[in-house]
C-alpha cells in the first residue's frame, strides 16, 4: 500500500514537472504494472486466507473425530477387559453350530434317500393301475412324497363319494403307508375356479376339504391306516396347478393329493439333540 502512495505521488510530480513524453510514458508504464501486480498479490492474499480457514475447519472436524474414535477405542478396550468378550466361549459356540449343521446335512441326505425309496415303492405298487400320468402323479419334491390322484379318478362330477374303482388305488397305497408309520400323512383336497353350490355342499371351499376327509376315513375304515397320522384339508381353488381358462387346466387341478412327511417328533428330537450340543 505504501508502494502504491510512493508511485502515485512519483505521477503527480512528473505531472507536473517538465519532463519529457517519453519519460512520462516510461514512468506511467511502470505505474500500471504495478497496479497489476498489487491487484494479482492481493487476489492470491484473499485466496490463501480462505484456504487457511478451510483447513482450519477441516482440522478442527479431524480433531473431533479422532476425539470420537478415541472414546470408542476406550470403551472397547474397557469392554474387553470387563470380560465382555469371551472369544473362547463364542469359537465354542460356532463348532458346536457346525457339528448341529453337519448334523442336519447327514439327516436331511438321509431323509431324501428314504424319500426316493418310498416314491420308488408306490411306483413300483401301482404300476399295474390303468391310470395316465395325469390322473395319478408321484413325486418328492421340497423333501416329501407327493401323491396327486385326479377327481377323475376318485369321484364322480360334484360329488365326495369315492368311486368303487378308486379303492384299488388306495389299497395299495395304504399298504405302503402302513409299512412306513414314521410318516405323517397330509390329505389335501383342491379343486377348479367354477362355483358349486348344492344341498350339501357350500361352495368350493367345501367341496375340497369334504373329499379330502373321505378320503382320509376310507383309508382309516377299509385300508387300516392310523387316523392319528391323518390330517386332511381343503384349498379349494386356490391352488391351481395349471390355468382354469381351459377345460384341460380345470381338469388339472381338480385333484387331491396325499402327502407323507417325517413325523414332527422326529423333528423335535433333533432340535432336542441341538440344545444338548449348546
Amino acid at each position: 500500500m505504501k508502494k502504491l502512495f510512493i508511485l502515485m505521488g512519483l505521477f503527480v510530480f512528473l505531472t507536473t514537472s517538465c519532463v519529457s513524453k517519453k519519460k512520462y510514458k516510461e514512468v506511467l508504464a511502470q505505474y500500471e504494472q504495478a497496479d497489476k501486480n498489487y491487484k494479482k498479490f492481493r487476489q492470491n492474499y484473499m485466496e490463501c486466507k480462505v484456504e487457511k480457514e478451510q483447513l482450519q475447519a477441516r482440522i478442527k472436524g479431524l480433531e473431533s473425530s479422532n476425539t470420537s474414535l478415541q472414546k470408542a477405542l476406550d470403551k472397547c478396550i474397557s469392554l474387553n477387559q470387563q470380560g465382555n468378550v469371551n472369544i473362547a466361549k463364542l469359537l465354542d459356540e460356532i463348532r458346536s453350530s457346525n457339528a448341529y449343521i453337519k448334523m442336519l446335512i447327514e439327516e436331511n441326505k438321509k431323509k431324501d434317500s428314504l424319500n426316493q425309496v418310498l416314491k420308488e415303492q408306490l411306483t413300483k405298487s401301482v404300476a399295474d393301475v390303468d391310470a395316465n400320468d395325469e390322473d395319478l402323479d408321484i413325486k418328492v419334491k421340497k423333501g416329501v412324497v407327493f401323491i396327486s390322484l385326479s377327481d377323475n379318478m376318485l369321484f364322480k362330477s360334484g360329488s365326495t363319494r369315492i368311486n368303487p374303482k378308486a379303492d384299488k388305488v388306495l389299497a395299495k397305497i395304504a399298504k405302503i403307508l402302513n409299512e412306513h408309520k414314521d410318516y405323517e400323512i397330509l390329505i389335501v383336497g383342491n379343486t377348479d375356479n367354477v362355483p358349486i353350490k348344492t344341498g350339501c355342499i357350500k361352495d368350493n371351499w367345501d367341496l375340497s376339504a369334504l373329499r379330502a376327509t373321505s378320503i382320509a376315513r376310507r383309508l382309516q375304515t377299509k385300508h387300516g391306516v392310523d387316523p392319528k397320522r391323518i390330517t386332511a384339508g381343503g384349498k379349494g381353488e386356490w391352488d391351481p396347478k395349471a390355468s382354469n381358462d381351459t377345460a384341460e387346466g380345470r381338469s388339472k387341478n381338480r385333484r387331491t393329493e396325499i402327502i407323507l412327511m417325517p413325523q414332527l417328533d422326529e423333528f423335535m428330537k433333533l432340535m432336542n439333540q441341538a440344545s444338548e450340543q449348546k
